[in-house]
């Protein structure tokens, strides 16, 4: 029997390499988004930037689509950076700076990245949409450099970063993993999966 494909509506490598990692127990074809397709994030909402995403590569490529859309929410920022996450600052530095500035000396250092992910079937239709919940706190300083918030977020069940998190503890405690787990057996039935 021929593998379903699955479009990971991302142009990001390590974030398509991490998707298909959780997804691996599939039997899936899963591909990267065309390089010329290009959706900008224009939602109010987690949901509706992963729909948009995963409605333009689905139609695009004629493919079941996944696309999740996802930022860090730090409650003493009364929810910052959110949906404005990948856009808090130009560069990874910045945002760093700009977080930890912030936050200053402040005791209440909660936050929790969350992941919405959807499911789009060829002609673009939404299908599925999950949401997965990362609970941690934001650090002082980065635990190591050239890291972004994932560098700062500390995940007390692993006992480190967000960022040194290794495959098996993504899929468990990561945000995108808790959002693919609860997507996987409804993908699995949508695409009659063996």
């Amino acid at each position: 029997m021929d593998k379903s494909i699955l479009v990971i509506a991302s142009g990001n490598p390590k974030k398509v390499a991490e998707i298909s990692g959780m997804l691996n127990v599939l039997n899936l074809i899963v591909q990267k988004q065309p390089e010329t397709l290009n959706v900008e994030e224009t939602g109010d909402s987690y949901l509706e930037n992963a729909f948009l995403k995963a409605k333009a590569a689905a139609t695009k490529t004629n493919s079941w689509a996944l696309a999740d859309d996802s930022g860090l929410e730090v409650d003493y920022l009364d929810g910052r950076p959110g949906i404005y996450s990948a856009r808090y600052a130009k560069s990874k530095d910045e945002k760093l700076n700009k977080l930890i500035r912030e936050m200053g000396n402040t005791p209440y250092r909660t936050a929790r990245f969350i992941s919405c992910m959807v499911l789009c079937d060829p002609n673009g239709k939404l299908v599925k949409e999950t949401t997965g919940i990362s609970w941690g706190e934001i650090l002082k300083e980065p635990k190591y450099p050239n890291g972004e918030f994932e560098s700062i977020f500390w995940v007390k069940e692993a006992n480190c970063v967000y960022g040194e998190l290794s495959q098996s503890q993504l899929t468990k405690l990561g945000s995108r993993g808790k959002a693919a787990r609860e997507l996987s057996p409804f993908l699995k039935e949508a695409l009659h999966l063996s």
